[in-house]
């Protein structure tokens, strides 16, 4: 008899019932994913947390061997009561849950008298743990149906389960309550089951300037003044952050010796964990902050900062040159994580149909925008494209831009002039509307006409909608699921929704080979605000070129007059929508919708050179994508070589709609196009997009001090740019960057005594 698939006896159910799920590797708690015949990591399920599992992620998952499910927190919230030894202290605590936060009906057990109670929240709170007892809630996830590693049997519902309760029928509890609740419940647990936390003192800059990199002699003093008395496990993992921080796997012997001081310690999670650790802000500056405030005095031949090399005349220099800003040549930091380097994209106009359209658009606007023209045109006569035209490996045109610019920077007119061209080409059927209503709405347009261009304004807006999956209803989130399946399916079939009634109105909408094409134009405040490290991590953005101006506020072109459309333009659009006027490739003959449709495009061959190139980026590329496996940046890497294709088709075709070939230009200019501006956004991920606020708090600050550049700021100026931050907040937050080597101090001269600044360590885009 194999495995039980839960996933596949209680998956839909429970997404039904109002959860966001995950598979859970057979044998474990932790979220896996199965792929080449075993199951591995699943890095990217906490995207789970900002949106339920789609069907189709669903009946996937239910195919995989033995898969358990776990449930996402966040929308809910579990009470894990972790007392083995003692059962009426477990049943104590689970009566007093009940009595503070509601008599939940949803009681799990897995290795009793073990017990988890799970409650919903009508705003989502960071976990809270109290050894132990723990809330458990965003970004964390419980196990719901496998089986136990430990009892070997499954996990039980002794009243009803999660797969037969709707989320809304669970108690509501906030994280007040949450916390009353802890306050209350660790009263009744004895001495002997409470950990000893390592607190930290009230100092407000705890180590300021400090590299994260420590030397071993220097850590190890210091960690002696850190005795493990069987802490608690934030305190351990603490440690354990910082020592990996400072020294790398260096400091794996260090933490397994030291972690052994405690009677609990297990070898195995101990190592297990250390192999998890990637800190980014915590090293050596924690250590000896810990260690000074519990009276280590550092003996003066000790060197400190590791990321220096030791000064025979000082043995501290390093640090001391790290506090007092260092040399001047220092900026560059190097760092072991991989990076996006911008490489450079010198915007020339393409020949053919695209640099003559973008060329109109740019000779009629009041304040002419070079690169959201260029967008647009890309988009407009790739949806022309549609189903005439593909690639030897069957890409087609469907592109996905978005502009960025300022309002009142003319983002508007590009969008213009293609509607104009389109109606007096007689092509307006491939125009959709400027607003998508609901993802069945989309269907209905694409299925209506499946070679479509939407453009739509207030692009931020509408993905800060259709990205949220905790506010929005789901006919607007669909929109984004949608155009996500759409794009994959241009070479393809796009298998619509099932309805239970169909009416007519609620039939299965298939469509053979859409083409769907975005162009979006939007500020850069509601676009960057929109989006999470899910839509990052998920490849929502990735599908995406992000086209940010250069000038939101160019001059203002001052003979613009009454638009009088080349007649050029309006035959090579009406030419591409016939598809180059071969008879029998990309005339929809009869029925264009549905499974039946005739579709049969033209293949566009590329040249060798070409080829040879397009081999070269891709081998760039796989090679950057292992060096950046485990960041958010691999989705966007994944995607470049792909789009790069498609703008190449798009190129060929538009220079020769009968008879077109990808030139080695053509490859040559889409790949540093669509190369410079992934890498662009890459970095643009990095500087603005935030899960919470505390992240948001530190990346504005960067922010802020690199638009400084090399003049820096005080700390007074610092705080006039922040002054929605508290100051204990701040000082807090500038500790941090020191410590992770994002910012560093330096001195500015003034007319009295130097003043002390802080400075970017990235001071170039």
């Amino acid at each position: 008899m194999g495995e039980i698939n839960y996933m596949a006896e209680f998956g839909t159910r429970l997404i039904a019932n109002g959860y966001s799920i995950l598979p859970i590797a057979p044998g474990t708690k932790k979220p896996g994913r199965y792929r080449s015949g075993a199951w591995g990591e699943f890095p990217g399920w906490p995207q789970y947390g900002e949106r339920c599992p789609t069907e189709l992620e669903v009946a996937t998952w239910s195919k995989w061997p033995g898969a358990g499910i776990g449930v996402v927190g966040g929308a809910v919230a579990a009470i894990d009561i972790d007392i083995l030894d003692d059962p009426d202290l477990a049943l104590a605590v689970e009566k007093l849950c009940r009595e503070h936060l509601g008599d939940s009906p949803a009681l799990r057990i897995g290795r009793a008298p073990k017990r988890l109670l799970v409650y919903r929240t009508a705003t989502p709170f960071k976990g809270i743990k109290r050894h132990p007892l723990e809330v458990l809630c965003a970004g964390q996830q419980f196990v719901a149906y496998a089986v136990h590693p430990d009892t070997g049997a499954p996990y039980v519902w002794p009243e009803e389960g999660l797969a037969d309760l709707d989320i809304d029928s669970l108690p509501e509890i906030t994280e007040a309550q949450a916390l009353a609740f802890l306050d209350a419940a660790m009263a009744l647990i004895p001495e002997r089951l409470r950990p000893v936390r390592l607190e930290t003192g009230t100092s407000e800059k705890p180590a300021t300037g400090l590299a994260q990199e420590g030397t071993l002699p220097a850590i190890k003093s210091a960690l002696a003044w850190l005795p493990n008395a069987d802490l608690d496990y934030d305190s351990w993992m603490r440690v354990g952050m910082a020592l990996k921080g400072a020294l790398g796997d260096c400091g794996a012997d260090l933490f397994a010796t030291w972690s052994g001081q405690a009677g609990k310690n297990d070898p195995a999670v101990t190592d297990k964990s250390w192999a998890s650790f990637n800190p980014t802000n915590i090293g050596a500056g924690t250590i000896y902050h810990m260690a000074m405030e519990r009276g280590w005095k550092p003996d003066a031949a000790l060197v400190l900062d590791g990321s220096v090399k030791a000064d025979p005349v000082h043995p501290a220099a390093g640090l001391l040159a790290v506090m007092a800003g260092g040399d001047e040549n220092s900026e560059a930091e190097t760092s072991s994580e991989w990076r996006p380097n911008l490489s450079p994209f010198d915007l020339t106009l393409p020949p053919g149909l695209i640099g003559a359209l973008t060329d109109y658009m740019l000779k009629t606007a009041r304040r002419p925008q070079p690169l959201l023209s260029l967008g647009a045109s890309l988009c407009a006569v790739g949806a022309l494209m549609g189903r005439n035209y593909r690639t030897t490996s069957n890409l087609r045109s469907n592109l996905y831009i978005v502009g960025i610019a300022d309002s009142g920077s003319g983002k508007n007119h590009s969008r213009e002039i293609v509607n104009e061209l389109f109606v007096t080409a007689g092509l307006s059927l491939h125009l959709g509307g400027n607003k998508i209503a609901s993802g069945s709405g989309l269907l209905t347009a694409v299925h209506r006409q499946p070679a479509i261009l939407f453009q739509i304004d207030e692009f931020g807006m509408f993905l800060a909608a259709a990205a949220d999956r905790r506010k929005s209803p789901r006919h607007i989130t669909d929109i984004l699921d949608n155009l996500t399946e759409l794009y994959t399916a241009a070479g393809g079939i796009f298998l619509g929704a099932e309805y239970a009634n169909r009416d007519g109105q609620n039939d299965r909408k298939d469509i053979n080979q859409p083409c769907v094409c975005v162009y979006g134009t939007t500020t850069p405040l509601h676009f960057w605000g929109a989006l999470q490290g899910a839509n990052v991590v998920d490849g929502s953005l990735a599908r995406f070129i992000v086209l940010p101006t250069e000038d939101d506020y160019p001059e203002e072109n001052t003979r613009t007059g009454q638009r009088h459309a080349p007649r050029s333009l309006i035959k090579g659009l009406s030419l591409i929508a016939k598809g180059g006027a071969h008879q029998g490739r990309g005339n929809l003959v009869g029925k264009t919708s549905g499974l039946d449709a005739v579709v049969d495009p033209m293949i566009v061959p590329m040249e060798p050179e070409a080829r040879d190139i397009f081999h070269g980026i891709s081998q760039s590329i796989t090679a950057d994508l292992r060096k950046a496996k485990g960041t958010m940046f691999t989705p966007i890497l994944a995607r470049i070589a792909e789009n790069a294709q498609k703008i190449a088709l798009v190129l060929a075709v538009g220079r020769n709609p009968e008879v077109p070939r990808i030139s080695a230009a053509d490859a040559t200019w889409s790949i540093s196009f669509v190369r410079h501006f992934a890498e662009r956004t890459m970095l643009d991920v990095e500087r603005n997009v935030a899960d919470n606020e505390t992240d948001r708090n530190h990346k504005r600050i960067r922010e802020i001090l690199r638009k400084a550049g090399k003049a820096g700021l005080t700390l007074t100026e610092v705080g006039r740019k922040t002054q929605y931050l508290e100051k204990r907040k701040r000082d807090e937050i500038l500790v941090a960057l020191i410590e992770a080597k994002q910012i560093k101090t330096a001195q500015r001269p003034t007319n009295t005594k130097p003043a002390m600044i802080y400075r970017s360590l990235e001071l170039t885009r």
